[in-house]
C-alpha cells in the first residue's frame, strides 16, 4: 500500500527542514503529528436520540473510523442529564488515517468556511497542541446534507510530538495548514 501523501512530504520535505531550522542533531527530537482528535459534544441527545444516530453517522463519513460514544460522568438536574447517558462522540486518528484526514481537511474543508481568512494561529495550548473549532460539519464534502437533522460543530485538535508551541507551528505550517498572518506553504 502506497503512503498517503502528506505523509511522503513529511518524511521528505517538512522532517530535513524542521531539522535545519530549530537545530535538531538527534532525529528523534523533530516535531511530529502523534494523532488527531475529532470531538463532537451533542448536549441535546438526551432528548433527541436520532439526532445522536445523525451525529455518530457524519463523523464517520467525515473520519473514516466509527467514533467511540462519551457518556456523561455524573448526573446535572438543571441540564436533564443523567449518569451514563450519551453526551458526545469522538474519533483518534493515528498513521495513514491521521495523514489523509489532515489532507482532506487542509485542502477541501477548511477552504470550504464562509468568509475564510485563515486558522488562528493563538490556539496552542501551550504543550504544543493545536486545537481548532469547526461550526458546521457541512464543509466536509463527505457529509450528505440531505442525511443532516441540525448543523452542529466539531473540535479538532492535532496533538504534535513536542511541548513547544513554536516547533508544532512550524510543524502545521510546513504541512500546510493555512494560519491567519503566517505565509501558507503550498504542499
Amino acid at each position: 500500500m502506497m503512503k498517503p501523501r502528506l505523509q511522503q512530504h513529511y518524511a521528505g520535505t517538512v522532517r530535513p527542514k524542521l531539522a535545519d531550522e530549530f537545530g535538531f542533531p538527534n532525529p528523534h527530537q523533530i516535531p511530529s503529528l502523534v494523532k488527531i482528535v475529532v470531538n463532537v459534544g451533542v448536549g441535546e441527545a438526551a432528548r433527541e436520540p436520532k439526532l445522536f444516530d445523525s451525529v455518530v453517522e457524519a463523523v464517520t463519513a467525515i473520519s473514516g473510523q466509527k467514533p467511540i460514544v462519551n457518556r456523561a460522568r455524573k448526573a446535572i438536574s438543571n441540564f436533564g442529564l443523567r449518569e451514563g447517558m450519551p453526551v458526545g462522540v469522538s474519533v483518534t486518528l493515528r498513521g495513514a488515517h491521521m495523514f489523509e484526514f489532515l489532507d482532506r481537511f487542509i485542502n477541501i474543508a477548511v477552504p470550504r468556511v464562509r468568509d475564510f481568512r485563515g486558522l488562528s494561529p493563538d490556539s496552542f495550548d501551550g504543550r504544543g497542541n493545536y486545537t481548532v473549532g469547526i461550526k458546521e460539519q457541512v464543509i466536509f464534502p463527505e457529509v450528505d446534507y440531505d442525511k443532516i437533522q441540525k448543523i452542529h460543530g466539531m473540535d479538532i485538535t492535532f496533538v504534535t510530538s513536542t511541548d513547544k508551541d513554536e516547533e508544532a507551528m512550524a510543524l502545521l505550517r510546513e504541512m500546510g495548514m493555512p494560519f491567519r498572518g503566517v505565509e501558507p506553504v503550498v504542499v
